[in-house]
């Protein structure tokens, strides 16, 4: 493990310019485990992080520069938040002995032809991606443990797959007939610029988009379908919300025979029982992103339908937290066999 002369564990963001990049980089700078040792931005490669982010200014941050200018001995783990596309080429260049946090999309996919299919171009290391573990944490802690390389989940599956995998594990739903409405921020969509992100395009509306080919919807069903054993699709809907953080997921379900809502929250409470950041709230309260902002937390809600039968599973996260920087945090601890809460005690800000 490379440290400094303090026992640090030397870390670098590759794409600190981002969303991402930056909400890791807030949360790193309270990890007593750290030393951010390098941050990566190629457009503005040579400046400060306090003129991308002036809120990171004043906290002796290195100045940012290009990957191929980094010292590799000076890094143990490096946390990947670079545009799609583009880290495998980063990680298959990497010496073997750096850990990898991706949070991009590149790893996510096991099967290399639906990589292929979803993303427009062929996997650049397959290799890599049979060494990969797919990083939802609550789901993966023994894997990650003993792996070099985490593929972070996407935030829209995370807030479909924590409320899912425990009734599917249970076998309490039925496996063909799964709806997932999903509502999310703005800073979902990235930092670049985007004619749909802009003000006058997003506040006061919402709007469906990817819809029937978003590219989280074959993340979710592979991990749905290793949890029930078959395979399995479900119809997965993106909205955009008006708004910067989070992500409400509303799931619709129809209980297996003889199963009923109490079986639903049974297998949730006892699957969560012991995790740190998952909430299964109390009977009757259904979760709000305002309640999560700025927290690792994932609060799960649980309602019965009015139509017999059916049910309603309702997750709520900060898409960059949870949904992003957050667990990769979460992930890292678990990489080095560090406190898994350790940088992430974070309560929700609110208002």
């Amino acid at each position: 493990m490379a440290q400094n002369s303090n026992g640090k564990i030397q870390v670098a963001v590759l794409g600190a310019s981002g969303y991402s990049g930056a909400e890791a980089l807030r949360l790193l700078l309270s990890h007593p485990h750290v030393r951010i040792q390098a941050l990566t931005a190629d457009r503005k490669a040579g400046a400060p992080i306090g003129e991308v982010f002036p809120q990171l200014d004043g906290y002796g941050l290195p100045m940012l520069q290009r990957i191929e200018e980094l010292d590799w001995d000076q890094i143990d783990t490096v946390f990947c938040a670079l545009p799609h596309g583009t880290t495998q080429d980063v990680v298959a260049a990497l010496p073997d002995k750096v850990k990898v946090v991706d949070l991009s999309a590149d790893f996510r996919l096991r099967d290399i032809d639906a990589y292929a299919t979803w993303y427009g171009h062929p996997h650049r290391a397959p290799d890599l991606q049979e060494q990969a573990v797919y990083g939802l944490t609550e789901f993966a802690r023994t894997a990650i443990a003993n792996t070099r390389l985490v593929a972070c989940p996407g935030c829209y599956p995370t807030s479909a797959l924590l409320p899912l995998l425990p009734v599917l594990e249970k076998k309490v739903i039925r496996t063909d007939d799964v709806i997932i409405d999903s509502k999310s921020g703005v800073s979902g969509a990235g930092r670049a610029l985007k004619e749909g992100s802009l003000y006058a395009e997003v506040a006061e509306g919402i709007h469906a988009y990817g819809i029937a080919s978003h590219r989280h919807g074959p993340e979710i069903e592979q991990e749905l379908s290793g949890a029930a054993g078959l395979a399995m699709t479900v119809t997965f809907t993106p909205h955009l919300m008006p708004m910067n953080r989070g992500i409400l997921s509303t799931i619709y379900v129809k209980l297996a025979d003889g199963a009923d809502v109490e079986d639903l929250r049974a297998a949730l409470a006892e699957r969560y029982a012991d995790e740190p950041f998952v909430r299964l709230l109390p009977q009757g309260q259904a979760p709000q992103t305002r309640h999560v902002r700025g927290s690792n937390n994932a609060s799960i809600g649980i309602f019965a339908d009015r139509a017999p039968g059916r049910a309603m599973l309702i997750c709520a996260i900060d898409n960059l937290v949870k949904g992003a920087a957050g667990q990769a945090v979460q992930n890292f601890n678990v990489l080095h066999g560090l406190p898994e809460t350790t940088g992430l005690s974070l309560a929700p800000m609110f208002p």
